[in-house]
């Protein structure tokens, strides 16, 4: 097992930062780094970008559109962008539904979808999680009952999703729902593409802890959902939940954006001054500082193990987990310190800052809204209790 990037690797990785360099827009990039929420025109002109370059779907083979990389300088492309204050927020068209289509799909709805999402003609949001159907997703009811009427052959969906992420933006959701109740919950269980524009469909906002609307409720009263519109066999969606979960749980860790994180927090705590000396310097503040360095210098240890792994012919599992978890608590560690650093100074953002406020990342950017906003970090993609259950049974065997 060799850690090191090879030549080749190396010189992958310069050419991302020289196409960051040249095309990330300045006011973009003075955005992320402030911690200020982009809009949707801000997001779609990034992807636009990364469209443009070929890069927008890193984990696609090139016969869809995609670069065709491998693991290892998938790694790299996403350490880049966070090191480099790109957006980090991928379409999940791209990064999760995208893979479905490619492994069970139709040949005609990979010709009709694939080419939409790289091209940004459609926006896609997820519907999985239900209240009381999170952790537990076996368990959703959302239901879609096949039928044939005047319409056509269709499904009529009833019930409801929750945390669904800027679904106020998507025409369309990729989504669970259960098509039969047999003697196992997952064996129902079916995987739906609707548009989001159909009637019986409404939206509610999630107004979050930090004040931003990022989720929402997503409503279901007799949609109807033409048959094209399943995406493998009808009770098998537990299959494409599964495989599209190892693909947002995979890139858990974050390693870029903690980096970035911490690099940040390590300027404030030297600018910082308490009791006459840098705060950087204060004992209790120094060792929590050095701590979560250290954890965070071993998680990239990690990442890179099961990065080699998986380059030799491996396939990621319970490891995800280890790196979900892991880099969950560093980043809230992080926004922890952050928060406590800037002291009274952290605060929510400010509606419509003036020019000293824009002048340091710091004072532009609320710590605690963003700490508030990573609570979420050990709740998505499968909580802190879900992932520690699949390391104690994969690996421990517990």
């Amino acid at each position: 097992m060799d850690l090191k990037f090879t030549s080749e690797e190396n010189q992958f990785r310069d050419e991302v930062r020289a196409f960051l360099a040249d095309k990330l827009p300045l006011a973009l990039k003075n955005k992320v780094a402030s911690g200020w929420p982009l809009s949707k025109a801000e997001m779609q002109q990034w992807w636009a970008i990364q469209y443009k370059q070929g890069w927008l779907a890193p984990n696609w083979p090139q016969e869809y559109g995609g670069p065709g990389w491998g693991v290892v300088k998938r790694f790299i492309y996403d350490n880049e962008l966070s090191l480099g204050n790109a957006p980090s927020n991928t379409p999940f068209g791209v990064t999760l539904l995208g893979p479905v289509l490619i492994k069970y799909g139709t040949e005609a709805q990979k010709a009709h979808w694939l080419p939409r999402i790289l091209d940004g003609s459609d926006w896609w949001c997820q519907g999985y999680s239900e209240p009381g159907s999170g952790s537990d997703l076996a368990s959703l009811k959302t239901s879609a009952v096949r039928k044939v009427d005047a319409h056509g052959e269709h499904y009529v969906v009833n019930g409801q999703k929750t945390w669904a992420s800027y679904a106020q933006y998507a025409n369309m959701m990729f989504c669970l729902v259960r098509t039969s109740t047999g003697a196992k919950q997952q064996e129902g269980i079916s995987f739906l593409l609707i548009d989001m524009h159909t009637p019986g469909i409404e939206v509610r906002p999630i107004i979050t802890l930090d004040g931003s609307h990022e989720v929402n409720e997503v409503f279901f009263s007799d949609v109807r959902v033409p048959v094209e519109n399943l995406v493998g066999e009808e009770g098998k969606g537990w299959d494409c939940a599964k495989y599209l979960l190892t693909y947002e749980r995979t890139g858990g860790a974050r390693i870029g954006l903690a980096t970035a994180e911490l690099d940040q927090l390590k300027k404030l705590a030297a600018e910082r001054v308490k009791g006459g000396r840098p705060l950087a310097e204060d004992p209790l503040f120094a060792a929590r500082l050095a701590r979560v360095e250290i954890d965070l210098e071993n998680l990239k240890i990690t990442n890179l193990r099961v990065i080699a792994a998986v380059a030799d012919g491996g396939a990621p599992g319970a490891e995800s987990s280890i790196l979900k978890l892991c880099g969950s608590e560093i980043r809230q560690e992080i926004s922890s310190l952050t928060r406590r650093a800037m002291g009274g100074q952290a605060r929510y953002f400010i509606a419509d800052p003036t020019g000293d406020e824009r002048e340091a990342a710091f004072n532009a950017t609320s710590a605690a809204a963003q700490y508030f906003n990573k609570r979420k970090l050990a709740i998505y993609g499968g909580s802190t209790e879900i992932q520690k259950n699949i390391i104690s049974k994969m690996i421990l065997g517990l």
